[in-house]
């Protein structure tokens, strides 16, 4: 029976792999350093397969180079012995919520997700340090085959303690810079949709380099739009000789030539009714439009309130529908044309805008959201966070309404704000993945001084805060709406008793109508907002060393071999280190079942049973197997005999053959 791997994958043999099915001959084998033998490239060989001309050695090129790039990609490709581990008492609605946090570093979290969420993020949001000489960058140790990373796994960074202050006196203050970003990014590219996008908030420290990286990871023709982002509205005070930028940057690529951005964004938000009649709130179209070429149309030419259409033109719409619209009284003579009364209670048109400068969202905005949200009721919650128009803006023109937004660098986690915000307004599903470093709040801002330790703690009070607002607003706004409607309802019925059924006035059915859609609307969008997330926290594998490294367990130290799992994991460790080992998506629906005195988790019905209590016996697996899981995994050391083990496979083979069957 196989075994899961429990690790990363190693994307180096991946990448192998893939050369291997291009150009099998350029495949061979050579020592490492421990004198085993291992499959590698012949790089001289790939080189001339991918050459036009006779490759003799090395030859200058465009390409982006800095100090230490060999072991960021090295970095990249390196698996890593962790796992995620659930902590059920900080989530939100835990076992439905199909949102994430994830409390590590972000270049394990991006290892740790690459099975599971490999080519499903439709949009990536990262607002990363931007190497002022003020902000910090990770500290990578890269100085490590891929060996020594497996045995260091057990390493933790609980204190944040990778983080460095990267100031411009250090020689190498670009190369660290690059150093951190680039397997990030590398990382992240896989995870993309091939349809999906990524924005990269940056200022004009790193611009040139990050596009120049981006280039290189994502491809040249990939690229999209450095979108210009209005931060701030005034300038500041400056030195001499220097200039008090108002712009930042939102650099925009896309995985695949597959991947279109929406040309215009659309919101009824900035929709103005500036017009006031006894019926409402209206503005006015214009219906007419130009009587050549393809659009002429003789039958489009009829009277309206008594006046045709102007020379060289006709209607719009049809006549029927035009004597329908003459009975509502929708029609007004300006004095020169006709043009049509649309009221904002039955106004289905949206407003457009070109999503080129994004000039209406400051960082004061984003700072003002925390306060006025009611998250802390302080200011100086947090340093420069973005606003989340900003990020709605870019989910606009990027995403529909049931797809993932992933962001590794959260902060304070505007992302997610954002993304329940939106939902709300639309009714989307959108998802999110937020990533955060438990690095340490600031102690000059009130969060640290309000008990808010790290920055990941911030981001989470944030997401529950956030999300229990906007629901209430989104309720409150209903209950207000159904009183208004009640005690308009109450002053017609009082007017009906003076006159006749003939006297009401035309439309107020199709008004009343669209009330009470819009508010059984609104109810469906409370009732299925998910504002929940499930956090999970990087740590060290729950297997012990000994399952990584058999081969260097010592005659006497055969008894370990026996338990290789940690005596402080719980099942719940296992079962999701399980999901991210075999590719399952971590927002699926676990139920917890006792089958014959034994704990089983059933994942998303049947899409993985597991199992991981002793004493399995046959019985117990006979009974398993008429679930027909399309997975199941156990404990290597679970069998009460090694006939049970031994007879497992052959009962799922005989009763349940589509079932794939793995131990850890």
């Amino acid at each position: 029976m196989d075994k899961l791997k429990m690790q990363s994958p190693n994307l180096v043999d991946d990448n192998i792999d893939k050369i291997a099915k291009i150009f099998p001959n350029c495949i061979t084998e050579a020592r490492d350093e421990k004198g085993n033998v291992r499959r590698v490239v012949d790089f001289d060989l790939l080189r001339q397969e991918l050459s036009h001309n006779l490759v003799e050695g090395p030859q200058e090129r465009y390409t982006l180079n800095w100090p230490g790039k060999s072991e960021a990609i090295l970095a990249a490709n390196a698996p890593i012995a962790k796992t995620l581990r659930p902590c059920e008492e900080e989530s939100v609605n835990f076992d439905t919520t199909q949102n994430l946090f994830i409390e590590g570093d972000n270049l394990d979290v991006l290892k740790l997700l690459q099975e599971t969420y490999l080519n499903k993020i439709k949009m990536i949001y990262i607002d990363p340090p931007y190497n002022t000489g003020n902000d910090f960058i990770y500290e990578d140790d890269f100085a490590e085959d891929t060996e020594s990373f497996l045995k260091r796994s057990n390493q933790k960074d609980e204190e944040g303690n990778r983080l460095i202050a990267n100031t411009n006196a250090n020689g190498r203050f670009h190369s660290n810079w690059l150093s951190m970003m680039y397997p990030r990014l590398k990382l992240a590219r896989n995870l993309l949709r091939e349809d999906g996008f990524i924005f990269i908030s940056i200022d004009d420290n790193e611009l040139a380099n990050l596009k120049k990286l981006c280039d290189e990871i994502f491809g040249a023709s990939n690229f999209i739009a450095n979108f210009l982002w209005k931060k701030k509205s005034t300038t500041s005070n400056v030195k001499d000789a220097e200039v008090s930028s108002q712009i930042d940057y939102q650099l925009c690529y896309k995985k695949t030539q597959s991947a279109k951005l929406k040309q215009r964004i659309y919101s009824k938000e900035n929709r103005n009714y500036p017009n006031y009649d006894s019926e409402g709130n209206f503005r006015t179209a214009v219906i007419e439009k130009k009587d050549s070429g393809a659009y002429k149309r003789d039958t489009m030419k009829f009277l309206i309130i008594g006046h045709p259409p102007r020379e060289g033109k006709r209607w719009q719409i049809g006549e029927n529908t035009a004597r329908e619209l003459e009975l509502k009284n929708r029609f007004i003579w300006d004095g020169e044309k006709v043009v049509l009364k649309i009221y904002d209670f039955e106004d289905n048109d949206t407003y457009s805008a070109q999503p080129n400068l994004l000039e209406s969202y400051g960082t004061s905005d984003g700072a003002a959201q925390l306060t006025n949200i009611e998250l802390f009721g302080t200011p100086e919650l947090f340093d420069n966070p973005k606003p989340i128009e900003l990020i709605k803006h870019l989910s606009s023109i990027s995403i529909n309404k049931n797809e993932i937004i992933l962001d590794f660098f959260s902060g304070s986690c505007s992302t997610a704000h954002a993304v329940m915000q939106l939902n709300a307004e639309d009714g989307g599903n959108r998802k999110f993945i937020m990533v955060q470093l438990p690095e340490a709040s600031d102690e000059k801002f009130e969060a640290f001084k309000a008990g808010y330790k790290t920055i990941a703690e911030i981001g989470k009070e944030r997401i529950r805060r956030a999300g229990k607002k906007i629901k209430e607003q989104l309720t409150t706004g209903t209950t207000e709406h159904t009183e208004n409607k009640e005690n308009k309802e109450n002053k017609e019925n009082t007017d009906s008793k003076v006159s006749t059924e003939s006297t009401k006035k035309p439309g107020r059915e199709k008004e009343d109508l669209f009330n009470s859609s819009s508010v059984s609307s609104v109810c469906s969008v409370v009732k299925n907002l998910d504002i929940g997330f499930r956090v999970f926290k990087v740590d060290s594998s729950n297997m012990k060393d000994v399952y990584y490294t058999p081969d260097e367990v010592k005659q006497g130290q055969l008894p370990l071999l026996s338990e290789n799992i940690k005596e402080d994991r719980r099942p719940e460790d296992l079962l999701f280190q399980v999901f991210l080992d075999w590719g399952i998506e971590l927002t699926l629906p676990v139920a917890k079942e006792t089958i014959k005195g034994k704990t089983v988790f059933f994942v998303d019905n049947n899409v993985l049973a597991a199992c991981f209590d002793t004493g399995i016996t046959e019985e117990f697996v006979k009974i398993l197997a008429k679930r027909k899981p399309l997975r199941a995994v156990f404990r290597d050391s679970s069998y009460g005999s090694d006939n049970v083990k031994i007879n497992v496979e052959q009962i799922f083979k005989l009763m349940s053959p589509h079932t794939e069957v793995k131990t850890i």
